[in-house]
């Protein structure tokens, strides 16, 4: 049998082939592939966040009174 028709999973470093799983443990790698998903997507936006928060901070600076560049732009 062909490694494609039978995949399998790494758990603690630990090769299981899918087939040979219980329902209820494939529903847990669903379950945790699902929720390993979310959280990147998570950290992308967290990643997204961050960078607006320094340009806005930065902007914020330069926005101050005693800004070098506001005080050239007067």
């Amino acid at each position: 049998m062909a490694k494609e028709d039978n995949p399998t999973i790494t758990i603690d470093d630990k090769e299981y082939p899918l087939s040979e799983l219980s329902d209820e443990a494939k529903s847990q790698v669903g379950n945790l592939r699902v929720t390993d998903q979310e959280i990147t997507r998570l950290e992308q936006q967290l990643a997204i966040h961050r960078t607006a928060r320094n340009t806005y901070s930065r902007a914020l600076a330069a926005a101050l009174p005693d800004a070098p560049e506001a005080k050239g732009a007067k």
